[in-house]
């Protein structure tokens, strides 16, 4: 079983920056797939930036240039700074954890930090 917990949401006002944290316990390896997501009122989830065993991050186009993903591997953390922060980055974000072996998948979700800013 594995565990997600966010950490470093909270007030800013347009322009400045907040570093998200998550710490994930459990059955953990380095080849798992940790996202970020986020979701606003009345909209659905989607996905903010992925680290993966690729050879870049991926990053959504509203984020690129502002925000930065980050893994240690070692502590199971991953974080995403956010920088330039605008209102529409509003939202309630969420860290998400994917393991896949042959013919087995496992998603799992941490319960949210709440990011919002003002103008």
């Amino acid at each position: 079983q594995v565990q997600l917990v966010e950490s470093g949401g909270g007030l800013v006002q347009a322009g400045g920056s907040l570093r998200l944290s998550c710490a994930a316990s459990g059955s953990i390896s380095s080849s798992d797939t940790m996202s970020w997501y986020r979701q606003a009122p009345g909209k659905h989830r989607e996905l903010v930036a992925r680290y993966s065993s690729g050879p870049s991050p991926y990053y959504d186009d509203s984020v690129k240039g502002r925000f930065t993903i980050s893994r240690d591997n070692a502590k199971n953390i991953i974080d995403l700074q956010m920088n330039s922060l605008k209102p529409e980055d509003t939202a309630v974000y969420y860290c998400n954890l994917v393991q896949v072996w042959p013919g087995w998948r496992a998603e799992y979700w941490g319960h949210g930090t709440q990011v919002t800013v003002s103008s």
